[in-house]
């Protein structure tokens, strides 16, 4: 697929919306309110995040991530991302592009290790992705995560060392 994956500006948050209120609103992938609104929103992924970027094809934003300390201070030479990709894009390598996007960005920002905090398990395509993509479990959080519609469910903590 050819993709274009660049960093995001405030006019792309017309697209970035309906992603994530699409994914957000589930329930059962990030622990952001499924009622979070459109403002809270831009807060949260445009604003609080060190970058944030999208990934268009023919023009069209299909998927955004962003990226940003883990961490202060003494932690934050490991980052954080997190990653959606709009319903009719999955399943084109879209999340792969922009995992491996955002580990060359967190090099190039001076990033040495990029950690995923909350995996959700039940999350098996991600999980499945993240570890093909080098990073490892290092750590199970029993019932971290309220699932929709599964209730109490465990979330992994990811991390990789970019060298």
């Amino acid at each position: 697929m050819d993709l274009n994956i660049r960093e995001a500006t405030d006019a792309d948050f017309d697209a970035i919306w309906p992603i994530f209120k699409s994914i957000v609103s589930q329930g059962d992938t990030y622990a952001y309110d499924p009622e979070t609104d459109r403002a809270q929103a831009y807060e949260l992924w445009m604003k609080k995040p060190l970058r944030t970027y999208v990934a268009e094809h023919n023009g069209r934003i299909v998927g955004t991530y962003y990226i940003k300390p883990n961490q202060p201070a003494l932690g934050a030479h490991v980052c954080n991302c997190g990653y959606m990709v709009s319903e009719e894009a999955r399943g084109q390598g879209i999340a792969t592009a922009m995992c491996l996007h955002s580990q060359e960005e967190a090099r190039r920002l001076g990033f040495r290790a990029m950690q995923f905090n909350l995996v959700v398990a039940t999350n098996e395509g991600a999980v499945r992705l993240w570890q093909k993509l080098g990073f490892e479990i290092v750590g199970r959080l029993p019932k971290a995560f309220r699932h929709a519609h599964l209730g109490f469910v465990d979330a992994y903590v990811m991390y990789k060392w970019l060298g």
